[in-house]
């Protein structure tokens, strides 16, 4: 072994432009496969750290029927909570968990933070002892207060607080209240969120207690409220099946007891409540988001773009073995074996394999960063380079791209001719064995194709999604949000606020039009019901969401106003009220008549009318689909005169005001409460953002397997091209042209390229049916990006074909016809 790894490293030293090209080509390809593995592996795969016994625990889910669909929800109350945890005996123990941003601090220094509101009991799931101080008891975790106290992350104690032990006992505000340091967690404990890391951890009865202030004095009996998840851990001898059961009779038991407490919920009967429990990772259970299938897609595009890589490589590694063949059967005639012939070869492909995964740890690191940013929440810290499993899997995908690289070589040297290839010449038999360099590039074409029609259908899908008519301008709008932490003001005090907000908006340099709000388009909706004399049932015709903005509204989104007039700031309190309705709701309830002047009565059917006063164009709220929302516009001064935040709309891009216009709106903010500026853009983008990343990562990946190919391509035909060198010379001889020597190269490498795109299309075809629900409004079979692939991978295929047929019009009829 040793004898073989020093003849390889210098027959790599001899060749250092091959040896060169091939660790770059294994690199990329063994690092986009390193790269998506660290995005998928925390998303599918990777346990939580410190976790306990991660086969055994599970997030639990429930199912019920609802109009004739399934419902399945992995939320649940803590009032649910607490019935499943007394009723199910299969689990050794149960836990309630949530996550949300918080203000973390006061005034203009305030920050929101990831921070984890917990059940006593979910530190028991993990091997997980305090590094300091210690965690809150099941006594300070017990409704309806609970106490506040906090558990600090150990990178935030760290970074906030120097690590200093004095931190305990000190204060820290965390949302609307102020809680008691008591213990701080030990480093690398991130409880179930190894991406977007917790800096604290608080009791969840003390943050139920805290929003449910003034609404709801018993929200820990409220079958009514869902907003927390449930984490169980099955008992050593119970299998998921009996957990399984013994969790929905659990939860039928609590479904009658919430028949018993709740008049009007639907029957068991009709609901059919089941439970489910499922992987602890959110994205392995039944409610899987598309942006992780857009990830599981893109990671079965990098293998393939390792296998491009690998076909390349071999074809490199085919061609030298071919040179070297008469070598080799000088060392069989000498009596080496076989076997010890084929160990050289691996060796050599083993070695450049290693080094090339070495060079693919660095892409990885690097150029993979900008992917896991894209693909991970914001603020993960994910590394490549100190991360075991990570260097296992680079390890492993580096000998598998040994072990395929090397494998046509090695059954070449196998079936070497010693007597035939000692007495032939360097070109004779080689047309014959080069068939497998030509089958490699069949699959480099074909499945550069696939990777290509991928790219093709997510960029059209992006293309759809960015010319879909929104009905408001969303790059210019800043989202100001208000966040009163507990600050309590009397309706008075909030319209003075919302006042003075307002007007220390417009005082801002780059703000052009500023408006109240309550609602804001994919983030937060309202509804009431709504009355209108002719119409039996208004909300047969399905949901109708509305705003209540200011008289600047309009103006400030961009929404046109087709007919009438909008909200104005002379509709003011004691004033006719009016609003403004959708052209999609003015069709759906006046159909045939004119909107304007209409009277609806608004919440009650009793309630004074509100008369339209305009017609808008139709906007998208909830869903980016064909069917347009329902929306209607009430005046902010008649309807939520001290509710809502505000729209504002700068003079450039909204992104770049973001702190700016924080800032100088925190000041006039009274006490602990804050606001949150958010580019209305950013939040649009989370809903377009698994196109936007097949498109980006589809793209690149096809670029990069569409260069393999092409260098792929060009190997061949340049080997090709050495090789009959002679017979070109003949047909030089005989009379044929330097533009028929070029001919013939180049339509041999249409040829290929032609048999690469048909196989290419007929696999793309194949798989567009599994790939058709990620896209939006384009089929997987779309003519047009077929169309288009085929003519630049034949375009690609032509001009590699071209620069080799150049050699071939220049050859010598003499030094071909004397040519060995």
């Amino acid at each position: 072994m040793l004898q073989d790894l020093k003849f390889a490293l210098r027959r790599l030293a001899k060749s250092p432009g091959f040896t060169l090209g091939v660790v770059l080509t294994l690199a990329l390809g063994i690092g986009a496969n390193v790269a998506m593995f660290t995005v998928v592996d925390r998303m599918l795969f990777r346990p939580p750290p410190l976790l306990r016994d991660p086969s055994a625990t599970h997030r639990v889910y429930l199912t019920w029927m609802h109009r004739g669909e399934q419902v399945l929800d992995g939320g649940v109350q803590y009032a649910r909570y607490v019935d499943l945890t007394n009723w199910a005996t299969a689990f050794s123990r149960t836990a309630l968990f949530t996550e949300h941003d918080l203000a973390i601090g006061v005034g203009t220094e305030a920050r929101e933070m990831r921070v984890a509101m917990v059940s006593a009991s979910f530190f028991g799931f993990f091997d997980a002892p305090p590094a300091l101080g210690r965690y809150f008891t099941a006594a300070e975790d017990s409704p309806p207060n609970g106490t506040p106290v906090a558990v600090l992350a150990y990178a935030f104690w760290q970074t906030r607080y120097g690590g200093r032990p004095e931190a305990l006992g000190s204060t820290l505000q965390i949302g609307p209240t102020v809680y008691t340091i008591i213990g701080v967690a030990p480093k690398g404990f991130v409880g179930l969120w190894q991406v977007q890391r917790p800096v604290a951890f608080i009791p969840i009865t003390a943050y139920g207690s805290a929003m449910a202030a003034g609404m709801d004095r018993t929200w820990w009996r409220n079958y009514g409220w869902t907003w927390a998840s449930m984490l169980v851990q099955r008992k050593p001898t119970v299998s998921v099946a009996a957990a399984t059961a013994d969790l929905t009779n659990a939860y039928l038991k609590s479904y009658a007891a919430e028949e018993a407490t709740s008049p009007g919920t639907t029957p068991a009967a009709l609901t059919r409540p089941r439970a489910v429990v499922a992987s602890v990772l959110s994205e392995r259970g039944p409610n899987q988001s598309s942006f992780a299938k857009v990830a599981t897609w893109i990671a079965g595009v990098a293998v393939i773009v390792l296998l491009i890589a690998c076909a390349n490589v071999a074809n490199l590694l085919l061609a030298r073995v071919l040179r070297r063949k008469r070598e080799m059967a000088v060392r069989l005639a000498l009596g080496i074996s076989r076997v010890r012939l084929v160990s050289q070869l691996f060796t050599e492909c083993v070695l450049l394999a290693l080094v090339g995964g070495a060079a693919g740890l660095l892409v990885a690191e690097w150029g993979g960063a900008v992917l896991r940013a894209q693909f991970l929440a914001r603020g993960s810290e994910i590394g490549v380079l100190g991360d075991g499993r990570t260097l296992w899997f680079a390890g492993a995908a580096a000998l598998v791209a040994a072990l395929l690289t090397g494998l046509a070589p090695a059954i070449l040297s196998q079936r070497a001719d010693v007597a035939g290839d000692l007495k032939a010449g360097a070109r004779e038999g080689t047309f014959q064995r080069s068939r497998v360099r030509v089958a490699l590039l069949l699959v480099q074409a074909a499945l550069c194709v696939v990777l290509l029609v991928g790219a093709g259908l997510f960029v059209r899908s992006l293309r759809h999604v960015q010319q879909l008519p929104l009905g408001y301008d969303a790059d210019p709008v800043l989202v100001v949000d208000l966040n009163m932490r507990g600050v309590r003001l009397d309706s008075a005090q909030q319209v003075a606020l919302r006042r003075t907000l307002l007007d220390a908006a417009q005082e801002i340099p780059g703000v052009v039009h500023a408006s109240p709000r309550v609602a804001v388009p994919f983030w937060g909706s309202y509804s009431v019901s709504l009355y209108v004399a002719g119409v039996d049932s208004v909300r047969r015709h399905g949901r109708f969401d509305f705003n209540a903005v200011g008289g600047d509204y309009f103006a400030t989104m961009g929404t046109r106003v087709l007919r009438g007039r909008g909200i104005s700031d002379h509709d003011v309190q004691g004033a006719p009220r009016v609003m403004v309705v959708s052209e999609a709701m003015a069709k759906a309830l006046w159909p045939g008549q004119e909107a304007i002047g209409q009277c609806v009565r608004v919440r009650f059917e009793t309630a004074p009318c509100t008369y339209v006063v305009g017609v808008a164009e139709n906007i998208k709220a909830e869903q980016l689909g064909d069917d347009p929302t329902f929306y209607y516009y009430l005046s902010s001064a008649q309807w939520a005169p001290g509710n809502g935040g505000l729209f504002l709309r700068m003079a450039g891009p909204a992104a770049r005001s973001t702190e700016m216009v924080r800032r100088s709106l925190q000041q006039v903010m009274p006490g602990a409460s804050y606001v949150t500026v958010t580019p209305l853009r950013e939040i649009l983008g989370e809903r377009t953002r698994s196109w936007e990343l097949g498109a980006t990562m589809f793209l690149a990946f096809g670029g990069l397997a569409l260069a393999l190919a092409a260098i792929g391509l060009y190997s061949v035909m340049a080997y090709n091209v050495s090789q009959r060198t002679q017979e070109l010379g003949v047909r030089a001889a005989l009379g044929a042209q330097q533009r028929d020597l070029v001919r013939l190269v180049v339509n041999e490498g249409l040829t290929l390229g032609a048999a690469g795109v048909v196989i290419g299309v007929v696999i793309a075809l194949a798989g567009g049916n599994w790939l058709g629900p990620l896209l939006f409004q384009e089929s997987p079979h779309d003519p047009l990006v077929f169309g288009f692939v085929t003519v630049v991978l034949l375009g690609v295929t032509g001009l590699a074909s071209f620069v080799p047929s150049r050699r071939a019009a220049r050859v010598d009829p003499m030094v071909a016809l004397r040519y060995e």
